[in-house]
């Protein structure tokens, strides 16, 4: 009753969907994490500043690629239980 490759698969698939699902105005700008808050837009190098970056970065590339693997995980699934 260990991980398997499987587990590790559909964790990372889940982590990319909480990710691509943030909204910046909706959710991010009412923590203090949008890319207009005062300590992102004076120190662009800070560590806030990097994940708000990767954050949007993972949205723009992975949106249609993880549609696709959201499909094929669950006919996987239908199929093989």
């Amino acid at each position: 009753m260990g991980f398997s490759f499987g587990d590790l698969y559909i964790a990372g698939l889940l982590f990319l969907n909480s990710v691509v699902i943030l909204h910046e105005e909706r959710f991010l700008a009412k923590h203090g994490w949008s890319t207009n808050a005062p300590e992102v837009t004076m120190n662009p190098g800070s560590t806030k500043s990097k994940i708000l970056s990767i954050v949007k970065a993972v949205r723009l590339v992975m949106m249609w690629p993880l549609i696709g693997l959201n499909i094929t995980t669950i006919i996987f699934k239908l199929i093989f239980g």
